[in-house]
């Protein structure tokens, strides 16, 4: 079992939209960087854009979803995003595997608020066997239709306690 959780931060020169340019295997223009990022990731085998029920529509293009944001974060060492990555069974199926992420994720991230962008990877280890995961990004900031950006004022911190990672 595997599970790694990390911040995407600005001072370490990271950004949400290269960060899930990459994990999709996609290419995303950054607004604020002004620049495209664009990767070919062959191991992605499924991607998709969980939210909260009632979330605007926008949420489901990941462009406008990190661009939105990045631009919710003003200061130079902003956190925009956080991203949570888990090993999954070879043994389960790759149905299976969706379920499985989509329900996890539903139950611990968009249950409380958070827009989360799911990557499915299954490269392959070098005994020539798959080795799935998944790649979970998250938005720092709950939605908040009265926002310009979109997202509310204030980072919901409750994720950044350990007893809630573990």
């Amino acid at each position: 079992y595997h599970c790694r959780v990390k911040i995407i931060q600005r001072s370490k020169g990271q950004s949400a939209v290269k960060s899930a340019a990459y994990r999709h295997g996609e290419r995303l223009w950054d607004e604020r960087l002004h620049r495209a990022f664009s990767y070919r990731k062959p191991d992605v085998v499924h991607s998709a854009i969980l939210a909260p029920e009632g979330a605007p529509d926008w949420v489901q293009s990941r462009h406008e979803l990190w661009n939105r944001a990045e631009r919710a974060e003003t200061r130079k060492n902003s956190q925009p995003a956080r991203e949570v990555e888990i090993s999954l069974p070879r043994e389960l199926s790759p149905d299976q595997r969706i379920a499985l992420v989509h329900g996890f994720v539903r139950e611990q991230f968009v249950a409380r608020g958070r827009v989360s962008d799911v990557a499915i990877h299954v490269p392959m280890d070098s005994m020539g066997l798959p080795q799935p995961h998944a790649h979970v990004m998250l938005t720092m900031r709950r939605l908040d239709a009265s926002t310009p950006s979109g997202f509310a004022k204030g980072k919901a911190r409750d994720w950044n306690e350990a007893p809630e990672v573990e």
